[in-house]
């Protein structure tokens, strides 16, 4: 007999085999000998009183032989000598899924991807770490993985009804991620551990008959009697095919130029930007877990937060227990930063995104660049930002109290960050309707989390790409674009995601439609 239940434990018992058939066993009001193992169906953390606990739903094996969870494997066929080919632009999670869901489907996927692979992109970004010196081409946006290789691994998404969730986590299993992410509510691979899987992923689809070119920056599209026919990369080569997905992203600011020109529509859409804050992680530990010691058994804390400002919603974003602030800026005289974690959260440090929400009465005085008025909004902060940080990516800060009450820092604590930090005041950096906002909700936030208000935190701008300012819009049936036929929009730049798994549920998304053509 099978039967599934929900246990509340406490966290060093979650690690103790025989405690939790034990538990199981007077759960189902049966001798502990009758329960021969047990699969986690979902486990997640109650810390809503002083002693913490886990809560852990089981599929309990009763006076019967256990069987270990199956993982799906899905065998991936030759397409090399197939008719049907399908261009896509871009190796982030929306790409890379869009070509396994092609290979599936019998279609030869050919991935263009501007930048390096992931072994080659590392040795870039310890060049722009240590010596604030940034390759426009390979940075923590661009190259094999996209901006997600280095984002994190966080893989929780509200996108249920875009998609099959636990085939895109079974997949991930497939190609090495740890099983746990099948069943933790906040499923995590860590950026350690994703520059692995995202190379086996490649080598799957390589092995299968799919192209995956490196190096290879799009500048134009070939296009026809409103079809487009081919897409040309900067080393002057042409490529044809039967589809192009365009999975590019959501800082591939050329390919919405590039859009804009050829006057293929595309839209402004809302999107936020703020800054990143970090505090030490073991403050947010005891606020998190009301104690002055974190558990052993216990993950480093994470927190979510949301406010309203007169009407304007400042919420954090990409939040990194255990993390590490990097730049994320994708090109010379612009500062962004971004937050990832290691799979095991042990750096001393918790960093979030906190960002105020922009829609079009924000950006008027950029109206005049169009559909683009967000971006270049976007980009004129990370401009500031970069001339008051005072080059080479040092980025400007600010301690929190000192932030709310405009004060510049005379001192800084130290920081994840490694171009390194100025002390500035970031009202000069801020657009006064985002400085404002997040002023106010810092003081909020601190009501909601006793301790979170401090001056040991810092703050430290700009944390601007948070989803794409940029819509590039698409049929909601056939997921094509609307004017130029067999041009397919995907993922997070094209506006339709916001993380990993809603991207590559979208990549599989519009490979589906393309297949049923």
């Amino acid at each position: 007999m099978q039967k599934n239940i929900q246990l509340k434990l406490l966290p060093a018992e979650t690690s103790d085999d025989d405690a939790i058939k034990k538990h199981s066993a007077q759960k189902t009001g049966q001798p502990e000998k009758n329960i021969s193992g047990y699969n986690i169906i979902k486990r997640s953390i109650d810390a809503r009183s002083k002693q913490p606990y886990i809560i852990l739903t089981l599929q309990v094996f009763i006076n019967e032989p256990f069987q270990q969870r199956k993982i799906s494997v899905i065998a991936f066929p030759d397409v090399s000598a197939s008719p049907k080919k399908t261009i896509i632009i871009g190796a982030g999670p929306a790409g890379l899924f869009a070509a396994l869901k092609c290979i599936e489907s019998g279609i030869k996927p050919i991935i263009l991807e501007r930048g390096k692979d992931v072994r080659a992109r590392r040795r870039d970004l310890a060049v722009l770490n240590k010596e604030g010196v940034i390759n426009p081409e390979s940075n923590y946006c661009f190259g094999e993985g996209g901006a997600g290789t280095y984002s994190d691994g966080k893989l929780y998404t509200r996108s249920t009804k875009r998609g099959d969730i636990n085939r895109i986590l079974n997949l991930l299993v497939q190609f090495g991620a740890e099983e746990n992410i099948l069943y933790d509510a906040h499923p995590h691979i860590g950026t350690n551990k994703l520059p692995d899987i995202i190379t086996k992923i490649r080598e799957c689809i390589i092995n299968s008959g799919g192209e995956f070119l490196f190096e290879k920056k799009v500048v134009d599209f070939i296009i026809k009697d409103e079809i487009i026919k081919s897409v040309k990369t900067a080393d002057g080569n042409l490529f044809d095919a039967d589809a192009v997905i365009l999975a590019t992203g959501h800082s591939a600011r050329d390919i919405f130029h590039l859009l804009q020109n050829k006057k293929i529509l595309i839209e402004s859409k809302p999107f936020a930007l703020g800054v990143r804050i970090e505090h030490p992680q073991k403050l947010i530990d005891n606020i998190q877990y009301h104690c002055s010691t974190r558990e052993d058994f216990l993950p480093p804390a994470s927190y979510s937060l949301v406010e309203q400002v007169k009407g304007k919603g400042v919420f954090s974003f990409c939040m990194c227990p255990g993390g590490i602030i990097a730049p994320a800026s994708t090109d010379n005289n612009e500062l962004v930063v971004n937050g990832w974690s290691p799979s095991k959260r042990n750096n001393p440090y918790a960093n979030s995104g906190i960002v105020a929400s922009v829609d079009e009465k924000d950006i008027s005085s950029f109206q005049k660049h169009g559909a683009l008025a967000g971006m270049y909004f976007q980009q004129s902060v990370e401009q500031k930002a970069y001339e008051i940080g005072g080059g080479k990516f040092v980025a400007p800060a600010q301690r929190m109290v000192d932030f709310v009450e405009n004060k510049i820092s005379s001192s800084l604590p130290d920081c994840s960050y490694l171009p390194g930090i100025h002390s500035s005041s970031l009202k000069n950096v801020l657009p006064d309707f985002i400085h404002y906002a997040i002023r106010n909700a810092f003081i909020e936030f601190g009501k909601k989390m006793k301790g979170y208000y401090t001056n040991d935190a810092i703050i430290v701008a700009t944390e601007s790409r948070t989803s794409s300012p940029v819509r590039i819009p698409r049929d909601n049936i056939l997921l094509c674009h609307p004017q130029i036929k067999n041009l397919y929009p995907c993922g997070e730049g094209a506006g339709y995601a916001g993380g990993i798994v809603s991207a590559a549920m979208d990549g599989e998304n519009v490979t589906a439609r393309i297949a049923a053509v």
